[in-house]
């Protein structure tokens, strides 16, 4: 029994690769009780690549239900990945990789950053997504950042 709660916090872990700082936010509906809708910009540092930095603008419900955790955000974002420094490899990357996932409803909704590597232009793919329980949802976003022909990019 031990073992299975420990299996399932390392799992729990591993689900949340990085965390999101909000740089900010704009409010897009006046809500009269709870907090207004808005668009929120937050960046994530790619957790195996350093100097590299993911910008992604989505949909955030106010509202009582908003307030309350419980309304679902809208399947849309956008993401724009920059380099921000010297770019250097932690590890051998898969050449496709979810590095990134944010619950977005109590309904199972996650919005995923999946980190793809285009080996012949040397550069790093970014795919955002979101995704329900039960339906997928068609709309995504993407952004490049192309890597020094000088720096390989290391594959496993």
């Amino acid at each position: 029994m031990k073992s299975l709660k420990l299996a399932i916090v390392g799992a729990c872990l591993l689900g949340s690769v990085a965390q999101a700082e909000t740089i900010g936010s704009v409010d897009t509906a006046f809500k009269l009780i709870g907090p207004d809708h808005k668009i929120v910009v937050e960046a994530y540092d790619d957790p195996k690549v350093d100097g590299v930095t993911c910008y992604i603008s989505r949909a955030k419900t106010g509202g009582v239900s908003g307030a309350l955790g419980l309304a679902e955000d809208k399947a849309e974002a956008s993401i724009a990945c920059r380099q921000v420094g010297a770019i250097t490899f932690k590890k051998s990357l898969p050449v496709q990789e979810e590095v990134f996932n944010e619950r977005l409803s109590v309904m199972f909704k996650k919005l995923r950053i999946v980190r793809m590597v285009d080996k012949s232009r040397n550069a790093l793919v970014y795919l955002t997504y979101s995704d329900k329980l039960v339906d997928g949802s068609p709309k995504n976003s993407i952004t490049a950042v192309a890597v020094d022909r000088g720096t390989v990019i290391p594959l496993k």
